[in-house]
């Protein structure tokens, strides 16, 4: 998307970010939780993707533990998903925190995903194992992949 921004989370984004979270995961994040996270949190980097018009479509979020990044969350509001928007962030993501040290990425993703899955294979990351009932809305395994 040519009118699409990739840039730093700020405290002002929380709202919309919680919104995305509502729409995306039955088991979303609390806007107290975002916030501390995005804000106060010094070993967590958010990216947002917005509009030219300011709306805020996407977010990725990654805790640094040594020289290790955790995916947290990627998320891109329905109405704007299969226009590679998580892909751009998760580059932008990628290429930011790489200069800070990070060499090596894992995430979580539900073993149903296949689009999301096939997405991080695009970009590099391997299936290493399996999270029997990660998720405690259906209990649904997840996959840990690593790049």
């Amino acid at each position: 998307m040519a009118d699409l921004i990739i840039r730093k989370a700020e405290a002002k984004d929380v709202l919309a970010i919680e919104e995305i979270e509502k729409q995306c995961f039955t088991v979303p994040w609390s806007y107290e939780s975002l916030y501390q996270d995005i804000v106060e949190n010094k070993l967590a980097f958010y990216i947002v993707a917005e509009l030219a018009a300011g709306q805020i479509c996407g977010y990725v979020g990654i805790w640094k533990i040594f020289d290790e990044g955790h995916i947290t969350n990627v998320a891109v509001a329905p109405e704007y998903r299969r226009k590679h928007i998580a892909r751009a962030m998760l580059e932008a993501l990628m290429e930011v925190t790489a200069e800070a040290g990070i060499e090596r990425y894992t995430l979580e993703v539900r073993a149903g995903n296949e689009p999301a899955i096939r997405l991080y294979e695009g970009l590099g990351f391997k299936s290493e194992g399996i999270r029997p009932g990660y998720y405690e809305d259906n209990g649904e395994d997840a996959i840990i992949m690593w790049r």
